[in-house]
């Protein structure tokens, strides 16, 4: 059963249909003059129909800035293409504010082709305005978040790597370090500290995991391997002492373990000695004066903190003068060349070519290789070089 008044409704003419559509409907000359307009958007602009039809063009009715567009794009394009579809105007009203609006518009041609009449639809769209600068908003703020965090996480991370390396006397030194995700802390870590005054301290290593946590475990480890180093002289120890902290930081909570290289430096009459153990990174690499390139031989070392009874191994080299020592972490040897390679598969080659160079120039040569990866450098990547000046050592520093 039909309800009361609706039969009246459905018997509408289409002339009513036109007059109180939803939306505005307007025809206009190719030039713009109004011809007909109907009721609801007379409605919207506060005008009568003696005031529109045969007084203005539509372009009257915009804001100047819709004025003109209309002219530079919306009036070219309709006569180009016969339609434009979904086009953001505002409207001027007699009553203050504009209103905007989407405007779909078709072109009929006559018979020789010309432009005749230009049907529009109009569509009030103050919500989706709204909505629009509501968006906007949100994503300029959450912009201002990012940046706000990417300058948090640049500031910890600085306080996690020395900001400069001390001066050994007779070594060159340099450091790199490499953020994949500059938005977030990352887990690598390196440094080189005095002990006393014939001996030197350095270290090199990888974290798990990344953002806060890894840099709260970062934090623990260095200042128990600075701490450490003052009273133990057996690089081993050292990193035992550091997985006892790793476990005791267990019992609070906080869970973290690492790959680390520790090692000592003591001067020798024409170099240095260098006592290191490795707790599962990847071995340090020697560079001699001559060309040739030698791991040192920590294979068999475990991480620290994740092993109920790790293994630490150690080793021992002398550094001649035009020697060197790198230590790295696997984000540079897991970065692939574009073949799928990794940098692992040559890296010995490609230090070998770097010999020669004081430590910057080792840096320097290894950060470019890695910076010409793009996508193909996906990890944190650290860098350490330590080389022993000589005469045959090129002066970067």
């Amino acid at each position: 059963m039909t309800p009361p008044g609706l039969e009246v409704l459905l018997e509408e003419t289409l002339d009513d249909l036109y007059e109180r559509a939803p939306c505005g409907y307007l025809s206009t000359l190719p030039d713009g003059g109004i011809l007909k307009i109907n009721a609801t958007m007379l409605g919207w602009l506060g005008l009568t129909r003696a005031d529109v039809v045969g007084q203005k063009r539509f372009s009257d009715l915009l804001s100047v800035g819709g004025r003109i567009y209309h002219e530079t794009h919306f009036a070219p394009l309709l006569r180009m293409q016969g339609e434009v579809r979904g086009v953001a105007l505002d409207l001027v009203t007699t009553y203050g504010p504009r209103l905007p609006v989407l405007v779909s518009a078709t072109m009929t041609a006559g018979p020789d082709g010309e432009p005749l009449l230009a049907r529009m639809t109009v569509f009030e769209a103050s919500d989706r305005r709204a909505y629009e600068r509501e968006l906007l908003r949100a994503r300029q703020e959450a912009e201002q978040e990012r940046e706000r965090l990417q300058h948090l996480a640049t500031v910890l991370q600085r306080t996690l790597l020395p900001p400069a390396l001390p001066r050994v006397p007779g070594l060159t030194t340099a450091g790199y370090y490499h953020s994949a995700a500059v938005e977030q802390i990352g887990g690598d870590f390196y440094d080189l500290f005095p002990l006393d005054h014939d001996r030197w301290g350095f270290f090199l290593g990888d974290v798990c995991g990344k953002g806060p946590a890894a840099a709260v475990v970062t934090s623990l480890l260095r200042y128990t391997l600075r701490a450490t180093a003052v009273y133990e002289s057996d690089p081993v120890s050292v990193l035992e002492a550091l997985d006892s902290g790793l476990r005791q930081q267990r019992a609070t909570g906080e869970r973290g373990w690492c790959t680390v290289v520790f090692g000592l430096l003591t001067p020798l009459d024409d170099g240095f000695r260098v006592s290191l153990a490795s707790g599962g990174h990847p071995p340090a690499l020697v560079m001699r004066a001559g060309g040739r390139v030698e791991a040192m031989d920590t294979v068999g070392g475990q991480p620290v903190g994740l092993l109920p009874d790790p293994r630490f191994v150690a080793a021992t080299a002398v550094l001649g003068p035009g020697d060197g020592l790198v230590l790295y972490t696997d984000g540079l040897t897991e970065a692939r060349r574009p073949d799928g390679t990794m940098i692992d598969d040559t890296l010995p080659q490609v230090v070998a070519g770097l010999v020669g160079l004081a430590a910057q120039g080792v840096v320097d040569g290894l950060a470019e290789l890695l910076t010409s990866l793009g996508p193909g450098l996906a990890d944190d990547a650290a860098i350490l070089a330590l080389t022993v000046r000589g005469a045959s050592l090129s002066p970067s520093d």
